[in-house]
C-alpha cells in the first residue's frame, strides 16, 4: 500500500509547484492563526461583523485550530489529515459568509480557493493523493 510519505513521483517541476502551493497555504494559515491569538481590534471587529461575539476567547480558539491544521498540513506524514481538517475549517468559514450575505467571489468562495490550492499542492506532490482523486483522460 502506498502512503503519502512514500517517495513522491512525477516530474521535478510538478513536485516544486506542489511545494510552492503547499507553502503558500501554510504561510497564510500561520498568519491567520497568529493574528487570531492576539487581541487585535480588527479580529474582534471582523468576528462581530460575522455574527460572533466579540469575546477574544473564541478568536483565540479559532486561531489555535487554524495553527493545528497548518502544522498537520506542513508535516508530510500528516499532510492529508491536515488537509481534511482544513477542508472542514474552510467549509465552516464559507457557511459563515453565506449566512451573513458576504460577497460571493471575494469572501464566500475564498475558502474554496484555499481548499483547491491546499489539495492541489498535495495532488502535485504525492502519487498517493493522485490515486485517491483520479482525473480521467
Amino acid at each position: 500500500m502506498s502512503y503519502v510519505t512514500d517517495s513522491p513521483s512525477g516530474s521535478r517541476a510538478q513536485r516544486v509547484a506542489g511545494m510552492i502551493l503547499s507553502g503558500l497555504i501554510v504561510v497564510f494559515l500561520v498568519f491567520d492563526g497568529a493574528i487570531k491569538l492576539m487581541p487585535l481590534p480588527v479580529v474582534t471587529e471582523t468576528m462581530t461583523a460575522l455574527g460572533y461575539s466579540g469575546d477574544p476567547t473564541l478568536a483565540r480558539l479559532l486561531g489555535v485550530i487554524t495553527l493545528v491544521c497548518a502544522v498537520l498540513y506542513a508535516i508530510p506524514a500528516t499532510s492529508v489529515l491536515g488537509a481534511i481538517l482544513l477542508t472542514g475549517l474552510l467549509g465552516g468559514a464559507m457557511a459563515t459568509h453565506l449566512r451573513v450575505g458576504s460577497p460571493v467571489f471575494s469572501h464566500l468562495l475564498f475558502g474554496l480557493y484555499l481548499g483547491i490550492i491546499a489539495w492541489g499542492g498535495l495532488y502535485l506532490r504525492y502519487e498517493a493523493v493522485r490515486k485517491m482523486i483520479p482525473f480521467r483522460r
